[in-house]
Formats: C-alpha cells, sequence, structure tokens
C-alpha cells in the first residue's frame, strides 16, 4: 500500500470502551492537522462499543475476534494505515486540538522516530499521569513526573527514552527498520520494550509538551488490579533479557531485590502499585501474582532469547551509548515504589 507524505494515521485501540471512545473519536475529528486518516482497531469487545463503532465515521474499522493484547491490535491497525506516520491513541483518551499537529513538528529530524506526547489525567487535568518514560535498571519503567502537578517543569521540547503508546507518534520507516510491537508481551512494557529496541538502532525519541491528551489511567483493567501487577512484572523481566547488555543483565536481580525491599516499604504504607492491590485486593492476591509472573516469564525466556540475538546483531549504539541512556533516565527504586 503506498503511502502519503505527511499523512498521519491515527490507530485508536478499543477494547470495551463504550462509555469513552465517542468522545476519544470526536477529538480527533477536530484535530487542526488535516493531513490524517482514522483506523479503529476493536479488540472483540462485547459490550456494545463494536456495534457502535461500525455506524461511526472512522475511515476504516478492523476488527479482532480475539483479545490479543495491546500489542497485537495496535500491529493489526498499523498493518491497516497508509500513513508516513503512526499516532497512537487509547480510547479511553481525549486530545487536544492541535495534539497531531504538535505531534509531528519534531518529525523534521529524520533522526527521531518517535514522539512522546504530554498525558495528563483526565479528571485532574492539573496533574500529570505521563510527560515521557524513566526506566529503573531491572527492566521496570514509570512514566516521569507522574502524579505531580503540572506546574510548568515539563514545558520544554526535549529528548525523552520512549513515548507511552496511550498517545504516541512513530515514524513508518523506523518501524520498517525495527519491526512492530511484541505480541509475546500482550499488554504493558509493549512500548518500552519497542521503544528500546529503535533506541538500540540509533532511533531517537522527542518529548513535545504541547501534544496534550487527556487519560481516564487504568480504565481497562484497573489501577491497582492483580493481573496489571502480573503483567508488568513478568514483561520487566523479558524486556531486560531481551534488551539488556549482558553485563547489566547479569546484576539486574541486585537491582530487583532492591526494589523489593522498597515494596515491602510500599505494602506498610499502603501506597504504590504493590500497596494498592494488597490494599484493593490482598496480600496474597499480590503474592499469587508475582509467582505467577516469574513462572510465565520463565516459560517465555527461550523465545525471548532467539529475539534478544536478532535484535543486538543488529544494533547501531554501543554498550557505553546505552548506558548513557539508562543513566539520563533512570528512576530511583524509591520513587518507583512509593509512588501512586
Amino acid at each position: 500500500m503506498a503511502r502519503a507524505p505527511g499523512l498521519v494515521s491515527v490507530v485508536v485501540v478499543n477494547w470495551n470502551g463504550i462509555r469513552y471512545v465517542a468522545e476519544c473519536l470526536e477529538s480527533l475529528r477536530r484535530q487542526a492537522y488535516s493531513s490524517r486518516e482514522l483506523i479503529v482497531v476493536d479488540n472483540a469487545s462485547t459490550d456494545g462499543s463494536r456495534e457502535w463503532l461500525r455506524a461511526s465515521a472512522a475511515d476504516r474499522l478492523v476488527e479482532l475476534e480475539r483479545n490479543t493484547g495491546f500489542a497485537g491490535w495496535v500491529n493489526a491497525g498499523i498493518h491497516a494505515i497508509r500513513g508516513e506516520f503512526i499516532a497512537l491513541l487509547n480510547s479511553d483518551a481525549v486530545a487536544a486540538e492541535d495534539w497531531l499537529e504538535m505531534l509531528v513538528e519534531p518529525m523534521s529530524d529524520l533522526a527521531v522516530g518517535m514522539v512522546a506526547s504530554k498525558i495528563l489525567f483526565y479528571d485532574r487535568r492539573h496533574v500529570i499521569d505521563k510527560a515521557g518514560h524513566l526506566l529503573y535498571p531491572d527492566g521496570l519503567n514509570r512514566g516521569r513526573g507522574a502524579g505531580e502537578a503540572d506546574c510548568g517543569q515539563f514545558e520544554t521540547p526535549e529528548e525523552a527514552l520512549f513515548p507511552d503508546g496511550c498517545a504516541a507518534l512513530y515514524r513508518r520507516s523506523m518501524l520498517d527498520d525495527v519491526g512492530l510491537f511484541d505480541e509475546q508481551f500482550f499488554s504493558y512494557g509493549d512500548d518500552a520494550e519497542l521503544g528500546l529496541r529503535a533506541r538500540w538502532r540509533g532511533w531517537r525519541c522527542r518529548y513535545a509538551p504541547g501534544a496534550r491528551v487527556y487519560h481516564r489511567h487504568s480504565s481497562s483493567l484497573g489501577r491497582y488490579s492483580p493481573l496489571k501487577a502480573y503483567l508488568v512484572e513478568r514483561n520487566r523481566v523479558w524486556l531486560a533479557a531481551k534488551l539488556f547488555p549482558w553485563p547489566l543483565l547479569a546484576v539486574t536481580p541486585l537491582f530487583t531485590l532492591w526494589r523489593f525491599w522498597w515494596h515491602s516499604r510500599s505494602l506498610a504504607a499502603s501506597r504504590g502499585l504493590a500497596g494498592g492491590v494488597a490494599r484493593e485486593h490482598s496480600r496474597k492476591d499480590l503474592f499469587l501474582a508475582l509467582v505467577r509472573s516469574y513462572g510465565s516469564a520463565a516459560a517465555g525466556l527461550p523465545a525471548v532469547l532467539r529475539k534478544r540475538r536478532a535484535v543486538l546483531q543488529r544494533r547501531t549504539l554501543t554498550n557505553r551509548e546505552f548506558y548513557r541512556l539508562l543513566r539520563q533516565f533512570r528512576i530511583p527504586a524509591r520513587e518507583l515504589a512509593l509512588r501512586d
């Protein structure tokens, strides 16, 4: 399929989002950037949203018959596009009218393959959800500035580590170079894996503070879901095993132990993801999610290591340059564990 220069293909991912998707699509119809197309991917919704979407004004609706997770349904949308750029937007998010315009601007630099949005909470629009991402040295990531009042501290257009898949822009030629989302991850951490894989190939990421999106955080599974805790912990193991240099990978368990110590503090204070899961469910549910995550991680490790060889054989960054990125965008264990 021929690509149109400057055309942005907006891929909206929907799973049981009947309460939110209409407002999301309306925000995209109001975009000031006119060279765009809209593709909606419905991931086997059962709440009536698929039927509603069939009658909506999307350019294309891609209907999946089983829940393939975030990575699978985004890839299905990307296969249907014509544009030079691919913008992703969750159906539980609403974009400001100049969102696409602000996202496309940094792409004038041909070395930039990804652009991160400034994501604010839908119901607390003065509070930051994510302004780019930070990474802990065991593979776990968190949004930069998450939970902070938006007081202008992240208003500078600058380098970012990778964008959040909730609201991001990707260059199609970058995806042709590095590949699409890894569907083994299913959901959570898949945007981090793609971003770091692109970084190894030398692609850059920019943060566009004017590209604002308002997000209903964790509306699909819930903010403190045991399933979310399971996926997050399993996928950070796979990310580290797939993309970290061997010297860092060898000491990753020490970083994890230090993080777990802070998680024990978060349980006592009933804060953070671990404290929230224990509070809203139980400590037993949290423990079982953790056990399941490591069992699943071990089962999937052979496939991850095969992919590792393919990725690192094509890298253009040195280990030293990769470590420099991790130092620049590192998050402390204390903040990772304790901040809600």
